[in-house]
């Protein structure tokens, strides 16, 4: 029964890889115009590059670049340690969630970005590269890995996604545990009919952010 189900997730998962590579050069194809202007505003809204490469881990704890549109200033390293330094509160806050609500690094143009998840669109090119999928468990940074204990080894073993359980649910507004279950939970019950619900869902918290949690 085990390697029956094994054999079917392996079979979702190629058949997952090809329609993700496919959507996602879609995707850039069709959308290029819209990323051109999104990569101006943020070329001319502050000083810096316009992507920002962060070493994210990815299936079987291969590490990869997540590649989004940068959100920060050029001297938001900097700005991180004066910050945490002089603050206790914020330095708890990023320990706890590795994010800060209110953080005076974004840029104008940032705050948008991160609060519609426009940011996340050059993953799209982690796609094409089979680091990422278009759903799939949030990608973390290495020091996460110890917060999902034994959990680990099951959230790692697929590819991490664009969208996620966890990005159409209330993203930073949830506690860190609650990341962690709905991540279990897609990969326990990875199939079609939930990949499109989330991808649905995914087009709501766009069109209409609201507080979904995205800072």
């Amino acid at each position: 029964m085990k390697r029956k189900a094994k054999s079917k997730s392996l079979l979702y998962e190629s058949f997952k890889t090809s329609l993700d590579v496919l959507f996602a050069l879609i995707f850039l194809i069709i959308g290029f115009p819209f990323f051109a202007i999104i990569a101006l505003l943020v070329k001319f809204s502050s000083r810096g590059p316009i992507f920002y490469l962060q070493e994210r881990v990815g299936k079987n704890k291969k590490l990869f670049k997540c590649i989004k549109f940068r959100t920060m200033h050029a001297e938001a390293d900097d700005m991180f340690e004066n910050i945490i330094s002089n603050n206790e509160l914020l330095k708890k806050e990023f320990e706890e969630n590795h994010k800060l609500k209110n953080d005076p690094r974004i840029t104008t143009i940032g705050k948008f970005l991160r609060k519609t998840s426009l940011d996340e669109i050059p993953q799209f090119i982690n796609v094409l590269k089979m680091e990422m999928s278009i759903v799939g468990p949030r990608p973390i940074v290495e020091d996460e890995i110890q917060k999902y204990g034994d959990k680990i080894s099951k959230v790692l073993s697929i590819k991490p996604g664009i969208t996620g359980l966890w990005q159409v649910s209330g993203r930073n507004n949830l506690s860190y545990q609650r990341r962690v279950f709905l991540d279990c939970i897609y990969v326990n019950n990875i199939n079609l009919l939930i990949d499109l619900r989330i991808i649905l869902r995914t087009f709501g918290v766009i069109l209409f952010p609201h507080d979904r949690g995205a800072y």
